[in-house]
């Protein structure tokens, strides 16, 4: 295509558009008369008629919605394309809302947001630390991260981090007033810390792998919590027995017990998610990187082949 080629036909598309021949010279700058020029010489070339024209309007005849559809996807993709690589050359900059439950926070972020802001000065970093499930298109947020076995399936996610398990603590003042379960369905008779997510109804329920397969024991207790390091802290506090993420639990290992260690699954932790089909910006792309390769700082280039790998998964 040479440029008078595209230039002729992105004008037909600004008169679509703006409905106006004089609206449409006015967006590219240019004399209407000069506009209509280049539609008519467009219309020649191509031997057909793509507008009707009055002195009050302006609509596409058959072959021009044809020409429209075909042609405004491409000139869209193109644009990006342009965009994309000025982009490149730029400092990612600007404001990205991330979700984040506390224990992805604690393991994923917390300890890396100093060497963020040195590699990328110019990202402004809102984070939410929050254990809910979230809507991230109503929410308004750039990206969520959740366990992978909640990721919403009308989303993209990349998995982030490492596998995780749950565990099941108690204190040993509990233990020795209570005794020690031996078995999953032991808990039963047990008072337990029951977890629930927020803005949910239903307590988390607790699973085992018994003989290859996942079991599901219904608990109950004294004591419901929304977010588990609470539920950490009432197990320290001998009230019962808490299912916790394995990270929230570690720092206690003096002062908790691990349990049934032999049941507990192991299974895919974190993914980063945002909205599919939306077009990233330079500074969410460049966290969405990060967070994939997991080392933060250790290479602020752009040009890791993230997107590339991203862009072949979900089309």
């Amino acid at each position: 295509m040479r440029g008078s080629d595209y230039a002729e036909l992105a004008a037909f598309v600004a008169v679509v558009e703006k409905r106006s021949f004089a609206r449409a010279a006015k967006h590219l700058r240019i004399a209407p008369s000069s506009l209509s020029q280049t539609v008519k010489k467009l219309e020649e070339r191509l031997g057909v008629q793509l507008l009707h024209r009055t002195t009050r309007s302006v609509a596409m005849t058959g072959a021009g919605v044809r020409l429209f559809n075909k042609f405004k996807p491409a000139m869209d993709e193109m644009e990006a394309a342009v965009v994309d690589l000025h982009e490149l050359s730029a400092q990612p900059s600007g404001l990205v809302r991330l979700h984040v439950p506390r224990p992805a926070y604690t393991s994923l972020l917390e300890m890396r947001l100093g060497e963020l802001n040195r590699v990328y000065p110019d990202i402004h970093l809102d984070i939410v630390v929050d254990d809910a499930i979230i809507d991230i298109v109503r929410s308004g947020f750039d990206l969520d991260i959740r366990l992978t076995e909640a990721v919403d399936p009308s989303t993209c996610a990349l998995p982030v981090g490492n596998p995780v398990r749950h565990v099941v603590v108690a204190s040993p003042d509990y233990l020795a007033r209570h005794g020690r379960p031996a078995t999953p369905s032991d808990l039963l008779r047990h008072r337990c810390i029951q977890w629930r997510q927020p803005n949910t109804e239903h307590p988390y329920r607790w699973a085992f792998q018994i003989d290859g397969c996942t079991t599901l024991v219904d608990v109950a207790g004294p004591l419901t919590v929304s977010h588990c390091d609470i539920a950490v802290n009432a197990a320290r506090q001998s009230i019962g027995i808490a299912f916790v993420l394995e990270p929230n639990a570690m720092a206690y290992q003096g002062e908790l017990e691990f349990l049934l260690t032999e049941y507990l699954p192991v299974f895919p932790g974190w993914s980063v998610c945002y909205p599919r089909h939306s077009r990233l910006s330079v500074a969410t792309q460049t966290i969405v990187d990060m967070l994939e390769r997991d080392a933060f700082g250790s290479n602020g280039d752009r040009h890791s082949g993230a997107a590339e790998k991203r862009a072949r998964q979900y089309p």
